[in-house]
């Protein structure tokens, strides 16, 4: 399935439908009158959050979305039908934003949440409404209310527990491969990954989602590389794990451009938790594992891993490490306030 994080599209709420003029033309019946029923209602625009879709694909094929008019009323005082609601069905995690992406109007985030998103033109009056005892013959009627209508931008936000993020060939998908049911493309070359993948991480009874996105290079805030644009898939995540490969140039640099990009970008990302990992040890001795791990220290980083995600060594520690960040839904006792407080102890090196 392609995946899709965006979509401009057109909607549009049904007219009511018109009042009727009509009068009664009825045997035995001594007095006419008139008798034109009300028009049905348009129908509305309700988005709704459901499982099972994680992209905006099928947007890409469909973009105006115009609901039914409501029918016209009729004669002996029969309202009009009114017209059924058009459905509009996204991912959990979809926002829906003004034209000019200035504004949020929806935000979805939970599934089965809907919202009544544009509605229906109410039904035009029929021309028995108007009957009083000056106008006993009114012809009179209402055309029925218009209905809505309006361009809007969706932007789909992966929900995921855990981001992973890092600079090209960090060997994310690898490690996302090694941790959970994904299964990424990995190749020896930067940007493997050029849309997020999602993975269910199953570790000592517990499940959380994992979202590696493409990663980051120096400068993506102004659009270089893939550009920054994927970061909104981890916004809402609690912790982010962050990889770092040890065998590249500099791993203290490469810690420090990742998160100049986090701070560019804004929405809090740069002040979200961070577990800070050294990957690929299978390539490196243990000194230089400790050497690295200082300077990363030095540079702010809390704590550090080192694991592989090529052979497993170091994951289960940091598996540990990253459930300590989510709300344990077995007991009520630790929460992520917390769990929190317990890594603010100061700088601190976990080797295997």
């Amino acid at each position: 399935m392609h995946f899709l994080d965006q979509a401009k599209i057109y909607l549009k709420s049904g007219p009511g439908g018109p009042g009727a003029v009509s009068f009664r033309r009825e045997k035995y019946v001594e007095y006419g009158g008139p008798d034109g029923g009300n028009g049905g209602k348009g129908g509305d625009i309700v988005f709704e959050a459901v499982q099972g879709l994680n992209t905006l694909i099928d947007f890409r094929y469909a973009q105006h979305f115009k609901a039914k008019r409501g029918d016209h009323g009729r004669g002996r005082d029969q309202t009009g039908a009114g017209a059924d609601d058009l459905i509009v069905k996204v991912p959990v995690g979809t926002q829906v934003l003004s034209e000019d992406k200035e504004e949020v109007l929806a935000d979805f985030t939970e599934v089965g949440q809907r919202v009544v998103f544009l509605e229906g033109g109410q039904g035009g009056r029929g021309n028995a409404s108007y009957k009083s005892s000056t106008n006993r013959a009114p012809r009179q009627h209402q055309p029925g209310g218009p209905g809505e209508e309006m361009w809007v931008w969706l932007r789909l936000k992966l929900l995921a527990d855990v981001g992973l993020l890092g600079l090209p060939n960090a060997g994310k998908s690898t490690f996302i491969n090694a941790v959970s049911n994904a299964n990424a493309k990995v190749g020896h070359y930067a940007f493997t990954t050029l849309v997020p993948k999602l993975g269910v991480v199953r570790h000592k009874a517990r499940e959380f989602v994992l979202a590696d996105i493409p990663g980051l290079i120096e400068g993506a805030a102004d659009g270089a590389g893939i550009g920054d644009r994927f970061l909104g898939h981890i916004e809402r995540c609690r912790v982010l794990v962050h990889l770092i490969d040890i065998a590249g140039e500099d791993p203290a640099e490469a810690f420090r451009t990742v998160n100049a990009e986090l701070e560019a970008y804004g929405e809090d990302l740069s002040d979200k938790p961070q577990l800070i990992v050294l990957n690929k040890l299978d390539l490196a001795d243990e000194e230089l594992a400790e050497g690295f791990a200082a300077e990363l220290l030095e540079a702010g980083a809390d704590k550090v891993f080192a694991i592989s995600g090529a052979t497993g060594a170091g994951i289960e520690q940091l598996l540990d490490a990253v459930l300590g960040y989510l709300p344990d839904r077995t007991s009520t006792e630790t929460n992520a306030a917390e769990v929190e407080d317990e890594h603010e102890d100061g700088g601190e090196w976990s080797p295997i």
